[in-house]
């Protein structure tokens, strides 16, 4: 769910603002308007309004550069979800990735050409065209201001289009999109880190509040590289998972010649349990389909001792179901679309092989990981039938393009 602002649409992309954007408007504000060259320029006043204005153009710089990356990955039939401004600049949510290393990489330069192509239009305009020395100053600064976000995101590190841009590169030279985040995520890592470093160093110097930044910018690319690695684990992991790592036979099969009595007083003594299984009618050596209370309920009471499990029973290719073949990704996005707690597992040759639900997909994505998840998280997702809040398989298995 997207947080923040909403301001408005650019391009008909949804566009965000987040709190920390109020925050930077007004340092901004306050640092340039105290600045003793503004002062001389404009006045006390004037200054101040310099200074905002010199925010307000940052941010439309730093929406030109999302705006850069947005219309060309839409331009591969890519849906742009949203544009989002904060406190270290923007964001574009895309609904998944380039399919090539080629598109991947035209994506990443589209933002810094943007900004190359405003610093050098501004610069020509302070050049050519005769302003205010108030113009003249915030014109040549929003300049340098482009020319250092193009400079600064082409450091060759996650999340930086530079870190993209080096991914495509991986990816292209190794066939593997997984190795190229890999790679990529390592060097934004590590940027990250020096970056810290450095300003703890500056720090300890006696350097001034400015030292602070770069501490601030490198836990930024240190965090957000994390969840790059983090991630692209995942997507790897579930990429190599089939339906039949996650079925559980949980499930029992009855006699389709049952009355719906002994059926109901089966399940009765079976609904209060955390594990209830899934009760499947057969006859004649095959599968006649589903059966459940739900089922039961639409009969008349006087006619359960008449009636048997045969004249309820769902066909199984009449119910939600997936193939034990089928790669599990597929399952997680047939649950997510038709907001299904529970899947039917066919074999090749349409019997039961079990059932599906996102507790097991959990359980055997943890193991794939080897990663231990606690078995009280797990039957806890099968009680509420959503996963974890940091664990969202649904727009994960969405963003895993398929071969």
């Amino acid at each position: 769910m997207q947080t923040g602002w909403r301001v408005g649409r650019v391009f008909n992309i949804p566009l965000f603002i987040d709190n920390s954007w109020f925050f930077v408007v007004l340092l901004i504000t306050f640092v340039q308007g105290s600045d003793p060259r503004w002062v001389q320029l404009a006045g006390p006043m004037g200054a101040y309004g310099a200074g905002l204005l010199l925010a307000l153009l940052l941010f439309a710089s730093v929406l030109a550069h999302e705006l850069g990356h947005s219309l060309v990955a839409r331009s591969q039939g890519i849906t742009v979800n949203s544009i989002k401004l904060f406190l270290f600049g923007g964001i574009a949510s895309i609904e998944r990735e380039s399919k090539t290393p080629g598109e991947a990489f035209q994506v990443a330069i589209a933002g810094p050409a943007v900004s190359f192509a405003l610093f050098f239009i501004l610069r020509a305009l302070s050049r050519t065209v005769p302003l205010p020395p108030v113009a003249l100053g915030v014109i040549s600064s929003v300049a340098t201001t482009n020319l250092v976000l193009a400079l600064f995101n082409l450091i060759p590190g996650l999340p930086l289009d530079g870190g993209q841009i080096f991914k495509a590169a991986v990816w292209k030279a190794t066939n593997s999109r997984a190795q190229g985040v890999r790679w990529a995520a390592r060097s934004g890592q590590l940027l990250g880190g020096g970056a810290i470093a450095l300003s703890l160093v500056a720090l300890l110097y006696g350097a001034g509040f400015d030292a602070i930044w770069p501490g601030l910018i490198g836990l930024f690319i240190l965090r957000n590289a994390k969840a790059y690695n983090r991630m692209n684990d995942l997507q790897e992991g579930l990429s190599k998972l089939t339906v039949a790592d996650a079925t559980t036979r949980n499930f029992r099969v009855l006699n389709a010649s049952m009355s719906l009595q002994a059926f109901a007083n089966e399940c009765l003594l079976q609904q209060n349990q955390k594990s209830a299984p899934v009760y499947f009618a057969a006859s004649d050596g095959r599968y006649r389909g589903m059966v459940s209370l739900e089922d039961l309920s639409k009969v008349e009471r006087s006619e359960w001792d008449s009636r048997d499990l045969h004249s309820i029973a769902r066909p199984l290719l009449e119910i939600p179901h997936i193939s034990e073949t089928a790669l599990l990704t597929d399952a997680i996005k047939v649950m997510e679309e038709q907001q299904l707690n529970q899947l039917t597992v066919l074999t090749p040759a349409e019997a039961v092989a079990g059932t599906l639900d996102r507790g097991e997909i959990v359980r055997a994505l943890a193991k794939q990981l080897n990663f231990p998840i606690p078995e009280t998280t797990i039957q806890r997702i099968k009680e509420e039938g959503a996963y974890p809040a940091g664990l969202q398989l649904g727009a994960i298995a969405q963003s895993i393009e398929q071969p």
